[in-house]
């Protein structure tokens, strides 16, 4: 497991150039990774191998295989034996403390993901949210059920509601941080059955939400 910061690509991203797949050299959590297990042995064949991915500009716990048995397991059940946990901030108030948003996703040429009602197309996704602070900004705890590519950032800017900072489907123009952070993942573990959650510490967007809880918290036990 791993904490990845925002600003930083998962895996290196290509270019087509004619028939030719260029990689577009950028260093990444898998080359990292890839390096750090390699020990500085150049001709070893030791890597990493990714699970799942966060975006750019999502901050969070990740979690990397290191077989590809491993690697394999997870992918091909992720939704099922897994439990995602993110912390956002959208633009305007919520209509209600909690929700769901439940459509199909399908990513077009230009990479950008959207809702379409053609199930043949677009792949099943479910989005849990429910609000802890209110306010212009509220911040949200959400509840992935599925994995699909920009999931989250999809369905609060279908709403109406765009993650704060998000250029691509929202409203961003400056440099102010996207507020998206894979806060926790938990997982049964695939020979001992363990269940294991891990948890990330609180992002900057939500950490006075998260002071004002352990005040209150120390106080009821004065």
């Amino acid at each position: 497991m791993l904490v990845k910061p925002a600003g930083i690509l998962v895996q290196e991203t290509c270019r087509r150039v004619g028939r030719q797949s260029i990689r577009g050299g950028e260093r990444c959590v898998e080359s990292i990774l890839t390096d750090w297990v390699r020990k500085g042995q150049a001709r070893s064949r030791r890597r990493v191998y990714l699970v799942h991915r966060l975006d750019r500009d999502t901050s969070g716990v990740m979690m990397v295989a290191k077989t590809e048995e491993a690697q394999d397991y997870f992918r091909s059940r992720w939704a099922e034996v897994t439990e995602k946990t993110y912390l956002t901030r959208v633009e305007g108030e919520l209509p209600a403390e909690e929700g769901v948003f439940e459509s199909y996703l399908v990513e077009e040429d230009d990479m950008r993901v959207h809702s379409t009602a053609d199930r043949t197309r677009g792949r099943f996704a479910r989005t849990e949210w429910k609000v802890l602070s209110g306010g212009a900004r509220p911040l949200v705890e959400v509840a992935l059920k599925t994995g699909r590519k920009n999931q989250i950032r999809v369905h609060f800017a279908e709403a109406g509601h765009p993650v704060v900072g998000d250029v691509k489907y929202g409203r961003a123009r400056g440099r102010e941080r996207m507020c998206l952070h894979a806060w926790k993942l938990a997982f049964a573990h695939p020979r001992t059955g363990e269940r294991l959650a891990f948890e990330t510490a609180p992002p900057d967007f939500a950490g006075r939400f998260f002071t004002l809880l352990r005040k209150a918290a120390v106080s009821a036990t004065i």
